[in-house]
């Protein structure tokens, strides 16, 4: 709600400027391109995007998916306790994690919604538990093996090579995951509400 009131202000900000500076036509203009560049841009990832998440639907359908979430098992019993009894909430989690490794954020999010429902707590329904954090953090910052979205955005802007980041993409995620799970776990220490 917050963010709509930034936006809002921000718009009738550059319109009152623009007609305060002779520059509505330029500011129309403006505006009639970036509607343009934002509707290709979506049609350019909306293949890429398909493609992924076909991928991701045929590796759940060949097993590959429940293949990582037995591999990813004794990371996530730590992360998250509650995986040790509810399969279910084990292999929304693995799959959230493996989209997000594959550069998939948009795939992820609908397993990740449902993890997260598991993750409260009945009791405080309004109070994010420190699993449920450290999920936001993990979904925030994840590590991409893969940066799909990324690619096909260079692609779309004309790039040749666009893996070429995948070191640098590498790097920067996982310090990203690591710190953002060194301070959830912290603020789990500190910050506790029994």
């Amino acid at each position: 709600m917050v963010l709509s009131w930034v936006f809002t202000g921000i718009l009738l900000i550059s319109i009152l400027f623009s007609l305060i500076l002779g520059n509505g036509n330029a500011l129309g203009a403006a505006v009639q391109q970036g509607a343009q560049s934002g509707i290709t841009l979506t049609i350019s990832l909306a293949g890429s995007l398909c493609l992924w998440a076909g991928i991701g639907n045929l590796m759940d359908k060949v097993g590959i998916t429940a293949f990582l979430s037995k591999l990813l098992r004794p990371l996530l019993c730590r992360l998250f306790p509650s995986t040790k009894k509810d399969a279910e909430l084990a292999g929304l989690l693995s799959a959230n994690i493996c989209a997000n490794m594959m550069g998939l954020g948009n795939a992820a999010t609908p397993m990740g919604i449902r993890a997260a429902k598991r993750l409260t707590d009945p009791r405080h329904p309004q109070m994010a538990t420190d699993q449920l954090c450290r999920l936001i953090v993990l979904n925030t910052a994840s590590i991409q093996l893969i940066p799909t979205n990324v690619a096909a955005l260079r692609v779309s802007h004309g790039c040749s090579t666009p893996f070429d980041i995948l070191p640098a993409v590498w790097l920067t995620s996982l310090c990203s995951v690591v710190m953002g799970l060194l301070a959830a776990f912290v603020m789990g220490k500190l910050w506790r509400h029994d």
